[in-house]
């Protein structure tokens, strides 16, 4: 049987033959990962099955990333119990305070996922690293306990909708457009419980950072993950960081559930407006829509090519007055990065609010928070009701380029304008 990227990738981890889509099978984890706030359920799990200790302490990772530095009592208050559960344990991989990031970017930044891969993680957005050619897929804390515990889950294994993109990338359009555009076609059930495998000659010129994004936000169509081919360039970046890995690609003939086809050229930069990812109109059509907050980070487009893409429209600008303009560099790596090659400067001279490698307002969770009647243009990969704080603010979702043009105009903005 000729295999999707999927059904290869699970394949190589479960002794079951793979037939069809639908079926059953227990697969062997490369890695369980949980944050500040799902690791604490985790915990609570493991020591309810009665488990002693993990299934391998250099396999289970542990990032406190959501609301670090710990915003209130509450939040010290979990962080402090996952920090002793990863003393006793003795968790190879616990992340805390300077050398933390965000989960989504740390992980792939330390080599510790690659192609191949099954990733496990008690947060919806795991599925960023199928950007490198792994299965990796949210689960819930309960699950990831087990896994923790096991090494081991099963999975469903889910039909694949093939998504090709052609023709040649506009300016000021990158990955946050395509899968933006792609969310906008097909809603957020479109792909539920289906594997999404990106394909065609403009996923080929993409960087590994773009794939990234991506793969980050299949969550957001339903999917079970989002996968790329691993191929030169991935092996590239993830030898840079310590791994040996292989070429991965679907297998000649592998049955598709349906194919989504996209051709980019003349495309203009995409906005999901409120309050779902779907919601999604190219820039040019969201008009006279001001905006109290301007957020450049997240798991999605924190990382340095996203602050690079942000600051070449700041340079020399002014963020507007009424405009809280946020930069969160997504890892302390970024973050150097970021300060060696002036980004940082640039992004304060701008008047923006350069903050830690934190998840932040991501989430509502802090540093970011809106008022009632407030709105946000982020880089970030929700725009649910309240999901940035009150539940009369409004967020749209978009690109580094088109969240910084917007801080500039004060209101949502087209970059080509500018």
């Amino acid at each position: 049987m000729a295999h999707t990227l999927v059904q290869k990738i699970l394949q190589k981890h479960t002794a079951q033959e793979i037939t069809e889509a639908g079926q059953i099978v227990q697969c062997n984890v490369s890695l369980a990962l949980a944050n500040d706030i799902t690791a604490p359920l985790a915990i609570k799990s493991f020591r309810a099955m009665g488990a002693q200790k993990v299934f391998d302490k250099d396999r289970v990772a542990l990032v406190m990333d959501h609301f670090t530095p710990q915003k209130d009592i509450e939040s010290a208050i979990q962080v402090k119990g996952v920090r002793e559960f990863a003393a006793e344990q003795e968790i190879t991989h616990y992340y805390e305070g300077g050398d933390c990031g965000v989960e989504h970017a740390l992980l792939p930044e330390l080599g510790l996922v690659g192609p191949g891969d099954i990733v496990v993680g008690a947060d919806s957005h795991t599925c960023t690293y199928g950007g490198l050619g792994a299965f990796a897929t949210g689960l819930g804390s309960t699950d990831v306990a087990g896994a923790m515990a096991l090494g081991s889950t099963w999975f469903k294994v889910p039909p694949t909708i093939r998504v090709e993109y052609s023709g040649t990338m506009p300016a000021h359009v990158g990955a946050k457009d395509l899968v933006l555009r792609l969310i906008g076609e097909i809603g957020v059930a479109g792909a539920l419980y289906k594997a999404l495998e990106f394909s065609g000659p403009v996923v080929d010129a993409l960087d590994v950072e773009g794939r990234m994004c991506i793969a980050n936000m299949a969550i957001e169509a339903g999917g079970k993950c989002g996968l790329f081919p691993a191929d030169a360039k991935t092996l590239a970046y993830t030898a840079a960081r310590g791994r040996t890995d292989q070429l991965l690609t679907a297998g000649p003939g592998a049955v598709y559930e349906r194919t989504v086809a996209f051709d980019v050229s003349g495309m203009s930069p995409q906005i999901a407006c409120p309050h779902l990812p779907d919601n999604v109109r190219p820039v040019e059509e969201v008009k006279n829509v001001r905006v109290d907050q301007v957020v450049v980070g997240s798991c999605t487009n924190g990382r340095i090519s996203d602050l690079r893409e942000a600051a070449a429209i700041l340079k020399g600008r002014k963020v507007a007055k009424h405009v809280r303009t946020i930069i969160l560099p997504a890892t302390p790596n970024i973050w150097k990065q970021a300060l060696r090659e002036g980004l940082i400067e640039i992004f304060m001279e701008a008047g923006c609010i350069v903050g830690p490698a934190t998840c932040g307002p991501c989430l509502g969770g802090h540093m970011g928070i809106l008022a009632d009647g407030e709105v946000a243009i982020a880089t970030t990969n929700r725009n649910f009701r309240g999901r940035m704080g009150s539940l009369e603010s409004e967020v749209y979702l978009s690109s580094p380029c088109v969240a910084a043009a917007s801080a500039v105009a004060g209101e949502i903005a087209d970059p080509r304008a500018l």
